[in-house]
C-alpha cells in the first residue's frame, strides 16, 4: 500500500499556532502531520518537575483545540524521538521535518544531533527556523543587536488560508502523559489564552510601575510581566511580546511611570536572547565554568549540610528562606531575589554553582537553560567578565521587605517577630523569644554561617582568584565571545 506523503511538524517548546514559521511553511508544501513527543529522557531528568508537566499538558490541550479549529490534528507520541520517527516512517512518507531551532540543555542538544544524523541517513531535509533572536553559528558578537532588532521587527508569521492535514489514526498515538504530582499550588496555568491575558494585563495595568516595583518580592508578583513561563514553553513568541510593547511605547502613555517601565521591560526582552546566545555559542557552560581558569575556585569544598539547608529554606536568614519556600510553592520569584539566592549559595555558603543550578532549574516553572546557566555563572562569579555581586541578605530585607510581610507570609513561625528583628531574629532576647513562642534554634534555625565573616572571606577569595594573570587573560577571551556590546540598534 502506498504511503501518504506528509510534512512533519515537530512541536517542542513552541506550543502555539501564531507566529510559528515551521508550521506556516510546512502548510504551504503539502499535507501536514503535527506532533508533540513526550521524551522519557527529558521527563526523567533532574531539571524536570511535575509543575512543568502540568503546564505542558495545559499548553498542549489548548494548542490541540486551536489547531483543530484550523482543521489540523495534533498527534501526541511517547518515546525517544528517533524511536518515534522510525515508527512514523513505517506508515507515512516524511517529505520534510519542520521545527524551530532550540537552545536547550545538554539532553536536547545531543538529541538534536541524533535527529540531524537520522535525517541525513534517511534523506529527509530538516528545516529549522529561529524562534528567539538567537543567531545560530554566530561568528562575532559585533552587530548582534542589529540582527536581534531586525528579527523582532519582522511581521509575525501567519498561516496560509488553505491547509491540508493528515488525520488518520495511528496505533502508537498516546493520550496526555501522566506526570508526577504537581506540588506548586500557586503556579501560573499554561496555554496561549493565559499568555495573551497576562501580556494584556501587564501592558494595560500591572506594568505601570514595573521599573520601580520589580525588585521587591511584595510588589513584583503583580508588577512584573509574569510572561516568562509562556515564553519558555512558547505559548507566545518573544516577537509578539516585543512588538506589543513597542506599539505601546509609540502610542505613548501620559500617566506617570509608563515610559520608564516600558523601556526597562523592552531592554529585558533583549537580555533574554543575549543570555541564551551564550549557551548557543558554548553549550559546555551548562556544565563547566565559563572562564576555565576559574576551575578549582569552589568545586572541592562543597558542603552537603549547607546545601541541604539552602534547599529546604532553613539557613537562618529569613529572606533567603522565604524566597526558597515561596519558589517551591509558586514556581516563580522575581529576578533580584533569584540573584540573592544564587549569591548566598555561592558566596556565603561557598557552594559550586552546578548542583544549586540544577535544583533551581527543577523549581523554576520558567526554566530556560540559556538564561538559567548563563545567569548562574554570572551571579556566582565564574565568568571573569562580570562585576562580583555579593548580596547581603540583611540589607535586602531592609531594602525589599522592611516590614517583613513577604517573610512572615512564607515563614509563619516568624509571624510574631517584631519588625526590628525580622532580618536577624537570632538577636531577639531569649525572654522575647519565649514570649512570642519562637525559639531560635528550635522553632526557626539559627544562621548556619555568620554573615560578616562569610561575606569578607568570600570577597577576599574571589578577588584574589580574579587577580591571577591567567584568569585575567582568559577573561579577555570570554568577553570576545560572550560580552555585551551595549549598543542598541536604531
Amino acid at each position: 500500500m502506498k504511503k501518504e506523503k506528509v510534512q512533519l511538524v515537530w512541536f517542542k517548546r513552541d506550543l502555539r499556532a501564531e507566529d510559528h514559521a515551521p508550521l506556516s511553511e510546512a502548510c504551504t508544501r503539502g499535507k501536514v502531520l503535527c506532533c508533540y513527543i513526550y521524551e522519557p529522557s527529558l521527563i526523567q531528568s533532574p531539571e524536570w518537575d511535575g509543575s512543568h508537566g502540568s503546564f505542558l499538558n495545559e499548553s498542549l490541550q489548548e494548542l490541540e483545540a486551536n489547531l483543530k479549529r484550523l482543521d489540523i490534528r495534533l498527534y501526541r507520541f511517547q518515546g525517544e524521538v528517533i524511536e518515534v520517527l522510525n515508527k512514523l516512517r513505517e506508515v507515512v512518507e516524511i517529505e520534510a521535518l519542520w521545527s524551530h531551532e532550540e537552545t536547550g540543555n545538554g539532553l536536547t542538544y545531543e538529541r538534536d544531533k541524533r535527529v540531524k544524523k537520522w535525517c541525513l541517513e534517511q534523506g529527509i531535509p530538516w528545516q529549522k527556523f529561529p524562534q528567539f533572536g538567537v543567531v545560530r553559528r554566530l561568528s562575532s558578537r559585533e552587530g548582534w543587536a542589529r540582527q536581534w532588532n531586525a528579527f523582532m521587527s519582522q511581521p509575525a508569521v501567519s498561516l496560509p488560508r488553505q491547509i491540508k492535514s493528515f488525520s488518520n489514526s495511528l496505533s502508537f498515538e498516546t493520550s496526555p502523559y501522566v506526570f508526577p504530582q504537581d506540588t506548586k499550588s500557586y503556579r501560573k496555568k499554561g496555554g496561549i489564552k493565559k499568555a495573551s491575558e497576562t501580556l494584556e494585563s501587564f501592558l494595560q495595568e500591572r506594568g505601570r510601575f514595573y521599573s520601580k516595583e520589580m525588585s521587591s518580592p511584595n510588589t513584583a508578583w503583580e508588577s512584573c510581566s509574569r510572561l516568562s513561563p509562556y515564553l519558555s514553553f512558547g505559548n507566545i513568541s518573544i516577537r509578539q511580546v516585543w512588538q506589543a510593547v513597542e506599539l505601546q511605547r509609540v502610542e505613548g502613555f501620559t500617566e506617570s511611570g509608563w515610559r520608564g517601565s516600558l523601556a526597562a521591560f523592552s531592554s529585558r526582552l533583549r537580555w533574554h536572547c543575549h543570555f541564551i546566545q551564550k549557551l548557543e555559542d558554548e553549550p559546555a557552560i551548562e556544565f563547566e565554568n565559563m572562564n576555565r581558569k576559574m576551575d578549582g575556585l569552589r568545586e572541592n569544598e562543597f558542603n552537603e549540610t549547607f546545601f541541604a539547608a539552602w534547599t529546604r529554606g532553613e539557613t537562618g536568614y529569613p529572606l533567603v528562606d522565604a524566597c526558597m519556600r515561596s519558589l517551591q510553592k509558586t514556581g516563580w520569584i522575581n529576578f533580584r531575589m533569584r540573584a540573592m539566592l544564587v549569591s548566598f549559595s555561592s558566596y556565603h555558603l561557598w557552594l559550586h554553582w552546578r548542583r544549586p543550578a540544577v535544583f533551581l532549574a527543577k523549581h523554576f516553572l520558567d526554566f530556560e537553560p540559556g538564561i538559567h546557566y548563563s545567569q548562574f555563572q554570572m551571579q556566582s562569579g565564574t565568568t571573569g567578565i562580570n562585576s562580583i555581586r555579593i548580596y547581603s541578605p540583611l540589607k535586602q530585607v531592609t531594602d525589599q521587605d522592611p516590614e517583613g510581610l513577604f517573610i512572615k507570609h512564607w515563614i509563619p513561625e516568624l509571624e510574631a517577630v517584631p519588625t526590628d528583628y525580622i532580618a536577624e531574629p537570632q538577636k531577639m532576647p531569649v525572654s522575647l523569644q519565649k514570649k512570642i513562642g519562637c525559639m531560635i534554634g528550635k522553632d526557626y534555625p539559627a544562621p548556619i554561617v555568620e554573615h560578616a565573616t562569610a561575606y569578607a572571606e568570600a570577597k577576599k577569595r574571589v578577588y584574589a582568584w580574579k587577580a591571577k594573570k591567567e584568569v585575567r587573560e582568559a577573561s579577555k577571551e570570554v568577553f570576545k565571545k560572550h560580552g555585551s556590546r551595549k549598543r542598541r540598534a536604531t
